[in-house]
């Protein structure tokens, strides 16, 4: 069983919004169903797995700016920000704390309901972290 993390964070890395789906399943899945959920900001940092279209024009009609570097098979290259994607670590940080939590890490949970309520729980700890 394998299962992928999407996760809306604020600037800081503080997770704000997570969804939980099958490892299989696109990216694209997990970024349909968080965009309802996204805050008021200016910009927003996302991976090569979450270029597309579709996503870019939604995320526009909200106001907000995407940061997502274009995947290698577009025929018209994408322009983005480098300096500002770069904070992106900050995200892949969040998610390294959240695996230091071995239960998150290796799913011992079957149900993805279970799952899911022990990550809320993880990133309430990790948030403790940063002073």
């Amino acid at each position: 069983m394998n299962t992928k993390l999407h996760a809306i964070c604020d600037s800081q890395g503080r997770p704000i919004d997570l969804f939980v789906t099958a490892g299989q399943v696109s990216d694209y899945t997990g970024a349909r169903a968080l965009l309802g959920s996204l805050p008021k900001v200016d910009w927003l940092l996302g991976d090569l797995g979450y270029d597309a279209d579709w996503f870019r024009e939604a995320v526009q009609n909200e106001g907000i700016r995407a940061r997502i570097p274009g995947r290698r098979q577009r025929k018209a290259p994408v322009r983005y920000d480098k300096r500002r994607y770069k904070r992106r670590n900050r995200i892949e940080i969040m998610f390294g704390r959240l695996k230091d939590w071995r239960r998150v890490a290796t799913r011992y949970d079957r149900c993805p309901k279970v799952f899911l309520s022990a990550i809320p729980l993880a990133a309430t700890v990790i948030t403790g972290y940063e002073s």
